[in-house]
């Protein structure tokens, strides 16, 4: 029961915000438009079964005008059917699509505002891929839980309406057992009852294995995903390494597990078909077992029978909704872990992101960007640097080195605002826009205007400063193909990628610029006609470099260098000034 309740509560949770949001009077109204058509539904079912027995006593009459007479009634009624079921479908799914489209507005604003995606992937939680979660599990719960929810209402009407019927039917069942005589009241609606409720005990005995085999599948199946997605994206690396053997070695590993998961959910799924299939087959005939002793008895006639036996079937099933839906319900509920487990975990790292240690403030003086007593941790909580402070001035321009491991990435994402763990204050002036290129760009596929233009809106830039960012910084020929859609992340070498990314700098003209090592795909030449180029274009741009080639020192004014004295935290020291190129 505890777990029925926790489950409740968190459908509960998870549905009534559509319904109390910006779409809830559309969504409501459509809501209410299908539980109406529900209702109809269920009454022409109630018509049909009231038919069935002036049908049946006309054809055991003999009666060949009140037969007629009564297949245009059947006719008049099963259009009326016809008609209730279409708009049950088109107004589903016009639901289904409204609510789903809310939910995945919902989570995509939650997961990508303020870095959420990132900060929850350090975290490392319970909400893996994501991407499914998202695109399928979304779609999924919206479907099932509709699904679900308009079944149940069909059975519970449906049981309220021909359980009177049927309990009028039934007359008392007198029976004695052991010298007393005993009479049952309605005993067809208890045959009814108690051949359901045993049926769904039993199921569930036999199925409910069902809902961690289907809560791994999926987990299974988006990891596999997840892989492949990484090859196709890596190829031209696993191609020149030669790495195709390790790769598919590890891909059928992890399609091992998809498959082993899945006979087991066949081997479940074998036992409770033999159940509800036998129980089915069942269902089938005993009504008519049930209530056949009265007819051969002379007590009712044949219209009688046909009523009975169709009202006992509809009593039965929807006493047997939960069986029929078992399958559904293991699913669901592993839909609904995988929602309510996201949810925690968004909700979880925006609260730890408000209770960050960093905290960004309006830099005072003129110096665009100055950080004090920075305390940069690991996720373990071990101590990585200690920064006393760092102050960029306009126009500055700052490298950053020291050996690899040292921190020198991760101080970046500090100071850029995504790094969750450590202590300190950064200050930025007011107004003013920090960009950060990283070693490894982001195309995003689409139009390479698109890819340029990230992160800013694609009217940001009209086609005259697109273009002229593309050749100054080396890549006239892209400067025709700017509505040329592809996956430029795989058409364009590493070099040019970053040339790409510092031509997003030229057009962004942020007041700080941070670069992780963003030039280091190009020769040393190249590089360095990239640094005059930002100094000439971006004079008032505060720039802080990582990088390991000594050739970069004459691009700077300050070089900074992270030392580490034993186990402790590395440290900044600030080195001579170096002669700066023209």
């Amino acid at each position: 029961m505890r777990a029925i309740l926790s489950l409740l509560a968190d459908v509960w949770r998870l549905s009534i915000p559509y319904f109390r949001g910006e779409d809830k009077w559309r969504g409501g109204a459509l809501l209410a438009a299908i539980i109406a058509l529900e209702v109809g539904w269920v009454y022409v079912i109630v018509l049909i079964n009231e038919w069935n027995a002036v049908f049946y006593n006309a054809i055991q009459e003999k009666n060949y005008a009140a037969f007629v007479h009564q297949l245009w009634v059947f006719a008049l009624y099963a259009a009326v059917a016809i008609g209730v079921a279409v708009y049950q479908v088109y107004l589903r799914q016009w639901l289904q699509i409204r609510w789903r489209t809310w939910m995945t507005e919902k989570y995509l604003t939650a997961w990508l505002a303020d870095e959420t995606h990132y900060r929850m992937r350090l975290k490392g939680d319970e909400a893996d891929n994501p991407d499914q979660r998202i695109a399928e599990d979304i779609n999924s719960y919206v479907s099932q839980t509709l699904g679900l929810f308009l079944g149940l209402l069909n059975a519970v009407m449906t049981l309220a309406s021909f359980a009177l019927i049927l309990w009028g039917l039934s007359g008392d069942f007198s029976f004695n057992l052991f010298g007393t005589d005993w009479d049952i009241p309605g005993y067809l609606v208890w045959a009814a009852f108690g051949y359901a409720a045993l049926g769904t005990y039993l199921a569930h005995l036999i199925g409910r294995v069902l809902i961690k085999l289907n809560y791994d599948q999926q987990r299974y199946e988006a990891n596999y995903r997840v892989d492949l997605v990484r090859v196709r994206e890596n190829g031209e690396q696993i191609a020149l390494m030669q790495g195709g053997p390790v790769e598919r070695a590890r891909l059928l590993s992890r399609f091992g597990h998809v498959v082993h998961n899945y006979w087991g959910i066949m081997i479940a799924q074998k036992r409770l078909t033999w159940f509800t299939a036998g129980y089915g087959q069942l269902s089938t005939i005993f009504p008519l077992v049930v209530v056949s002793p009265a007819y051969f008895a002379g007590a009712i006639q044949l219209g009688q029978l046909m009523q009975t036996s169709s009202a006992f079937g509809q009593v039965q099933s929807s006493f047997s909704f939960l069986i029929n839906a078992y399958t559904t319900l293991a699913e669901w509920k592993s839909v609904v872990d995988r929602l309510v487990g996201f949810e925690r975990s968004v909700q979880e790292t925006q609260a730890e992101a408000l209770r960050s240690e960093f905290r960004r403030v309006p830099a005072h003086g003129p110096a665009p960007l100055a950080a004090r007593a920075l305390e940069v941790r690991l996720p373990d909580g071990r101590a990585l640097l200690d920064v006393a402070a760092l102050d960029l001035a306009r126009g500055e321009r700052v490298l950053l080195s020291g050996p690899s491991g040292s921190g020198k990435s991760t101080l970046l994402r500090a100071i850029a605002g995504i790094w969750p763990h450590g202590h300190g204050e950064v200050g930025i002036a007011p107004g003013a826009r920090v960009l950060t290129l990283p070693q490894r760009p982001y195309l995003p596929y689409g139009t390479l205007r698109g890819a340029l233009a990230y992160p800013d809106p694609l009217e940001s830039y009209d086609d005259e400063r697109l273009r002229e960012a593309l050749e100054a910084v080396g890549l006239p020929a892209l400067a025709a193909r700017l509505d040329e859609s592809g996956p430029w992340a795989s058409i364009l070498s590493g070099g040019e990628q970053q040339r790409l990314a510092v031509a997003r700098a030229l057009l962004v003209a942020p007041d700080v610029l941070l670069l992780d090592e963003a030039t280091s795909a190009l020769d040393e030449a190249s590089e360095a006609a990239l640094y005059r180029l930002l100094r000439a274009r971006l004079p008032q741009t505060a720039l802080l470099s990582i990088g390991h080639r000594s050739t970069l020192i004459e691009q700077h004014e300050r070089q900074i260098v992270l030392t580490r004295e034993g186990e402790g935290p590395a440290r900044l020291v600030d080195l001579p000034p170096a002669p700066v190129a023209a």
